[in-house]
């Protein structure tokens, strides 16, 4: 295992897993421009390492991240714009949607462990993730409205993606705190554990994948789940679907991943993310904020 104290934030690298834990216990991981900074800084780098297959957020102590910490809110953040000072409202950028943003592109699996409460920012930045685990002690909120703020990292697109139109317009709109069994019911969590099995199970869930799956594989199929969560027609997947499996089905994963089933083995597949996606990967066009 590696590890590595980025400052306010830890990066530990166990059996192809990258756990990031948010690590200010004492202000409950409240959000920082440093720990935005940093935490995209292990995102850049965990993408482009092939060592790594999943990476799993969670937070020190009995906190997930209280949100955006009010005593340096009007810090500029580490690559953004947010803040005080002369910008305007067409160059100011959220520093969450830089975040939010990075993890979008990501082509590892992201697993959130909500280990305690996560609310504004807190709650926002797990949106982007593939899986989203709670303790039975986590407790969460959507709290813009209650704080004079809106949604921001990007919420209003992910959110009711995820849960639905109805069920995002309750929680934003009444800024209520709700508990895991409510963010059960209502589709933001996949699971509710108790608080010593929530690690084990997001390492578990990780394990599957990097043991049973194609880096390749993986990395494409999460891009194709999110970027067509915004197509205008099913047409769209069709055309990537198409480039993919044309691509797959002549290279060395596929093989294995079909060798190893007919021959009832573990699959060892060769190809890597750093070296082997695909020409037409990205296929979409990058956004930019102007």
């Amino acid at each position: 295992m590696t590890a590595q104290n980025l400052g306010l934030s830890r990066y530990e690298v166990s059996d192809s897993i990258l756990t990031i834990t948010l690590n200010r216990p004492e202000k409950l991981n409240a959000d920082t421009p440093v720990m935005r900074a940093e935490v995209v800084d292990a995102l850049n780098r965990a993408d482009e390492d092939d060592g790594i297959r999943v990476i799993i957020t969670t937070g020190a102590g009995r906190a997930y991240c209280a949100g955006a910490d009010f005593d340096v809110l009007n810090s500029p953040p580490g690559g953004g714009s947010e803040g005080g000072g002369e910008v305007s409202i067409d160059d100011y950028q959220d520093g969450g949607g830089i975040v939010t943003l990075r993890m979008y592109d990501m082509k590892k699996p992201m697993i959130a462990a909500i280990n305690g409460a996560a609310v504004g920012y807190g709650l926002t930045q797990t949106l982007p993730m593939d899986i989203r685990l709670a303790s039975e002690n986590a407790r969460m909120g959507f709290v813009f409205a209650r704080r004079g703020f809106v949604t921001e990292a990007c919420s209003s697109w992910f959110l009711p993606r995820i849960v639905g139109m109805s069920q995002a317009a309750k929680w934003v709109l009444t800024g209520s705190v709700f508990d895991a069994r409510e963010a059960l019911a209502g589709g933001l969590v996949s699971e509710v554990l108790a608080p010593e099995r929530l690690i084990p199970r997001a390492r578990e869930i990780a394990t599957e994948i990097v043991r049973n799956t194609s880096a390749i594989s993986v990395a494409l199929s999460r891009q194709m789940l999110w970027k067509m969560a915004g197509a205008d027609h099913p047409m769209e997947a069709f055309k990537i679907d198409s480039k993919g499996m044309h691509y797959l089905k002549r290279a060395a994963d596929m093989k294995e991943g079909v060798g190893s089933f007919l021959e009832k083995r573990a699959p060892h597949f060769p190809m890597k993310v750093s070296t082997d996606m695909p020409d037409f990967y990205p296929w979409w066009t990058d956004r930019s904020f102007k």
